[in-house]
């Protein structure tokens, strides 16, 4: 569950704000605060994963709280809802390193919408990075697989195998992938081994009693 302070100097905005977020799946809003020291001290005491900040606040203009607040708490992370739309705000924000920057008024779409695309963002983030494939998914999580495509593989047949794998309970076998979709073995391992390289599949070894050890592959994003 990914946690939520939201910031805002008007309590009926920060209620509708509050009620948005917890329609969205895989979100809880842990508290609210309408001013710039509120914020800080329930930074403090809720340790929130994601800051909903209106940058309009009575105390302080909200790009110059996001340095306090990452003095409590240097992980957090800050999507800006405001109805500043003035140029150096949005570049402000972008070079404070905010995740999103949403104007005033939105709906509930729009702003479940950036929140989900956050949430993505946020879980393709790999406990070690061990290619430079790691760091593109997490700097564009959005990006098309099939502009990473290696020479020699098709983006239909890449799809064709994810489908397999995705809807396959247990692991699978480059022979099992290849008899599923109609390709061959080999073909059906490179690709297997192409998703496990981007960090889409993951592989095990099962042993038997004689002979090299079997790879199986799981989906995994």
């Amino acid at each position: 569950m990914i946690t939520v302070l939201v910031v805002d100097d008007d309590f009926m905005v920060a209620r509708i704000h509050r009620g948005f977020v917890d329609r969205v799946d895989g979100f809880e809003v842990v508290g609210t605060a309408n001013s710039g020291d509120a914020a800080v001290s329930a930074l403090e005491s809720l340790t929130p994963d994601l800051v909903l900040l209106d940058l309009y606040l009575p105390d302080v203009f909200g790009l110059d709280l996001i340095a306090r607040l990452r003095a409590v708490q240097p992980s957090v992370d800050i999507l800006v809802i405001t109805a500043a739309r003035e140029a150096e705000a949005v570049r402000g924000a972008v070079r404070q390193g905010v995740v999103n920057y949403l104007l005033k008024p939105f709906g509930f779409e729009d702003l479940r919408a950036r929140l989900q695309e956050y949430a993505r963002r946020r879980a393709s983030i790999p406990s070690q990075v061990t290619s430079q494939a790691d760091v593109d998914r997490v700097l564009d999580p959005a990006r098309p697989l099939v502009n990473r495509l290696p020479k020699g593989l098709s983006q239909e047949t890449t799809d064709l195998v994810t489908t397999a794998l995705r809807n396959t309970p247990e692991n699978l076998s480059a022979a099992e992938c290849a008899e599923l979709i109609g390709i061959s073995r080999v073909s059906a391992r490179r690709y297997l081994e192409f998703l496990t390289t981007q960090g889409q599949a993951e592989v095990t070894l099962r042993y038997g009693t004689t002979g090299r050890p079997e790879r199986r592959y799981t989906w995994k994003s």
